[in-house]
């Protein structure tokens, strides 16, 4: 099998890596920059000593700080026109997932038009659009280094999967330190996010030797030291550690795909409203359950590979260490059970079969171990209700 490796053209990585950015504008001869972010980063003033940056260099730029989290394709219509209007030649998508999957939608509506459902899964985005510098403030979804963008459809309320290489950010800043006052439940969520990028991007069948060595370095990297990120905030080589592991699990599952669980996660998103690393977390421990038949020395190495168990265990010890940790990180890290977000049960069970419905459209489970039909995917979503 041929692997088809798609990666940033430049990562500047490492504590202050932030302050390369005018630098890395000048590289890619980018005169008038136009920042993408969201309201936090805004009310944080990130945006402003972003912009403050800039202005020492003499290069000017416009901003949208209006990103809504979880996007869907209203959201963006009005950056995409201010996009146009300045003459952008660069977006800067300054956040967390919502900034760069956003930043990537708009960089292609701007440069290409149409709408965002003519774009999603299964074309192939291969047009160039305005480049994309990616500069993560979570250690989490990954997507600074993604070719996958997500965005919901505002009229159908579908969770929208559009993928190609004409998505991937042209360049990305790594710098944990734009971590270092993210509030714990944003830590929580988004490092279970990349954690199970790591888990499903070395069981998906579409993995490849490449994405097998950045999901195992993302696993070793994340599984030690998620908590200490969390509820320590100030450990910085726990921070950094998570930090980097959400890149590499990004690079892997760009590689190989996602599987069940994000196939499962997106519906929850887009008719509940949980955020996507939360609704991953309330997923994980029943979907890796019901998958551990179908590969069970891939599933036996994730224990071994996160350190959870000597490497001479057998594989239904493996098996167990990994069900244990998988439930622990939940309770510790306070993943809610979906009646407690408040996911009215009734109204769950009238759309277990629309969800399940959206989940194989997306095509994200078909990549897992043991691939669902629909009836198997209403009895997961129950099974994790409960």
């Amino acid at each position: 099998m041929i692997a088809d490796i798609q990666l940033p053209a430049s990562l500047k990585v490492g504590a202050g890596a932030r302050f390369a950015l005018p630098d890395m504008l000048s590289v890619l001869g980018a005169q008038r920059p136009f920042i993408i972010a969201d309201p936090i980063m805004q009310e944080l003033g990130v945006v402003d000593t972003f912009v403050a940056m800039l202005n020492e260099k003499q290069i000017p730029s416009a901003v949208f700080a209006n990103v809504m989290p979880e996007p869907d394709d209203s959201s963006i219509v009005a950056a995409v026109e201010s996009v146009k209007q300045h003459n952008a030649d660069c977006l800067i998508a300054l956040g967390g997932g919502s900034a760069i999957d956003s930043a990537k939608a708009i960089a292609l509506l701007a440069s290409h038009g149409g709408q965002m459902r003519d774009y999603k899964v299964p074309h192939v985005v291969t047009q160039q659009s305005i480049p994309i510098i990616a500069v993560p403030t979570t250690a989490g979804t990954g997507s600074e280094c993604t070719r996958v963008t997500v965005i919901s459809d505002s009229a159908s309320h579908e969770k929208m999967l559009c993928m190609g290489p004409g998505l991937m950010p042209k360049a990305a800043i790594i710098d944990y330190e734009l971590t270092l006052t993210v509030p714990f439940r944003v830590a929580a969520d988004t490092g279970i996010d990349a954690l199970t990028h790591a888990i499903e991007a070395w069981v998906s069948k579409k993995a490849n030797p490449f994405s097998d060595q950045q999901a195992m370095s993302a696993m070793r990297l994340i599984a030690p030291n998620l908590l200490k990120a969390c509820k320590t905030p100030e450990d910085h080589e726990a921070k950094e550690a998570v930090m980097l592991g959400a890149t590499m699990a990004g690079i892997a599952f760009s590689n190989a795909s996602v599987a069940l669980v994000h196939g499962m996660s997106r519906p929850l998103g887009v008719h509940f409203h949980v955020p996507h690393g939360m609704s991953n977390a309330m997923l994980l421990p029943t979907v890796t359950q019901y998958s551990l038949e179908a590969a069970p020395q891939r599933y036996a190495a994730c224990a071994q590979i996160m350190g959870l168990i000597d490497d001479s265990a057998d594989i239904k010890a493996c098996h167990e260490a990994l069900m244990v940790f998988l439930n622990k990180l939940n309770q510790e890290l306070g993943v809610p059970a979906m009646s407690e977000f408040g996911i009215d049960k009734v109204h769950y069970d009238s759309i277990t079969a629309l969800m399940a419905e959206q989940a194989i459209a997306s095509g994200s489970p078909a990549n897992n171990p043991l691939v669902p039909e629909k009836d198997a995917l209403i009895a997961l979503y129950q099974q994790a209700y409960r």
